[in-house]
């Protein structure tokens, strides 16, 4: 467990938090700087500062308690919706080096856009570039 980091702090129980879900391998707590009201965070319990590197069992963790409190959390603050996200490396926009799913509750009229509006424009790709990048992502393993 990094000394620094804030998620590991929490679950460690030595920085409080408004916990709303834990298991043996998951913590769901309500984010300190919300997006919107009850935006959660759902955190695997081990430290891993990327997606790529969780075993997936773990992944299977996370996403399953995100889906089961994306309902609860919608509920809790009426709202109409929920967007999930997953910022994954700093290039991405993760501020805290240990992997979280956002559930964030979503109104109508909120103005905060689909995950299209995060990008100034949109890629222009070939089909043949993605039949190539489709190739090498199945070729990956």
């Amino acid at each position: 467990m990094p000394e620094d980091c804030p998620f590991c702090g929490i679950i460690a129980g030595e920085i409080p938090s408004y916990t709303v879900y834990g298991d043996e391998d998951v913590m769901a707590f309500l984010d300190v700087n919300p997006l919107a009201r009850g935006h959660t965070l759902v955190v695997p319990k081990k430290h891993h500062p990327r997606v790529s590197g969780i075993p997936a069992e773990t992944t299977d963790a996370v996403f399953q308690t995100a889906g089961r409190l994306s309902g609860r959390v919608a509920t809790a603050v009426d709202a109409d919706g929920t967007t999930i996200a997953v910022n994954d490396g700093p290039a991405a926009g993760q501020e805290v080096p240990h992997v979280h799913v956002h559930i964030v509750p979503r109104f109508d009229g909120d103005d905060g856009g689909a995950i299209h509006s995060l990008f100034r424009s949109q890629a222009s790709v070939s089909d043949e570039e993605l039949q190539s990048v489709a190739e090498d992502i199945k070729d990956g393993d």
